[in-house]
């Protein structure tokens, strides 16, 4: 189910490209902030503690963001997290540890701040532009001295003070709009396919998962 390659929505795709830069920021300076502080504390213990509710926070913020994959992009992500073994806490906290899962957890987050930057500045980029091209003809009039000037007002290589003059350049416009469309189609199902990756299951955990079912599945047997 994770592999599904069907374009994502469009609003959906705008919606959740233009979150990752704020939800990275956030990301970042709690992973960060709580790595230091817990290595730089670790001697005393109290880091282990902080390093431990950041190893939960990590967890439950994927959860939430396979949620949010699914909701925007249609993209449905699989849980990959082993089964924690049965007995106390430290044995508990060990398979945290150990799985995989977690560290892929964390490695997304980290990722989450640049690629938010890249997507969140190439998105407003090419909309800006095309949605400015394409209403040119209508609000050039309102614009200093009743004119547009590209490259800048200052740059005078072309003036556009008519309705017949700004039509080229709606023209293109609506070029660009289409081109937007399908860049934003095309980072959110990049993103899409990185959260898979991540925060999806492997091979080889899928493979581990079913021994560890069939062996559970052959204990309540016997116990049976």
């Amino acid at each position: 189910m994770g592999g599904e390659r069907r374009d994502p929505p469009f609003g959906g795709s705008v919606a959740f490209l233009l979150m990752n830069l704020p939800l990275g920021v956030v990301a970042f300076a709690v992973l960060t902030s709580f790595t230091a502080a817990g290595l730089g504390t670790a001697v005393v213990w109290v880091g282990v503690g902080l390093l431990a509710v950041l190893v939960l926070a990590v967890r439950g913020a994927a959860r939430l963001e396979r949620a949010r994959v699914y909701a925007l992009l249609d993209r449905y992500v699989d849980l990959p997290y082993l089964p924690l073994p049965a007995g106390g806490q430290k044995e508990r906290w060990k398979g945290r540890l150990k799985d995989p899962s977690t560290w892929r957890d964390l490695a997304y987050f980290f990722l989450l701040f640049p690629l938010g930057i890249i997507e969140f500045v190439l998105v407003t980029t090419f909309w800006s532009t095309s949605l400015a091209l394409a209403g040119l003809p209508i609000y050039f009039r309102w614009l200093p001295e009743g004119a547009y000037y590209f490259p800048s007002y200052d740059v005078r290589w072309l003036t556009v003070d008519s309705t017949v003059e700004a039509l080229p350049w709606a023209a293109l416009g609506v070029l660009f709009i289409a081109l937007s469309v399908a860049l934003t189609k095309a980072l959110a199902g990049m993103h899409a396919r990185l959260a898979n990756a991540l925060l999806g299951t492997t091979v080889a955990q899928r493979r581990r998962m079913e021994r560890w079912w069939a062996e559970a599945e052959e204990k309540n047997l016997v116990a049976g």
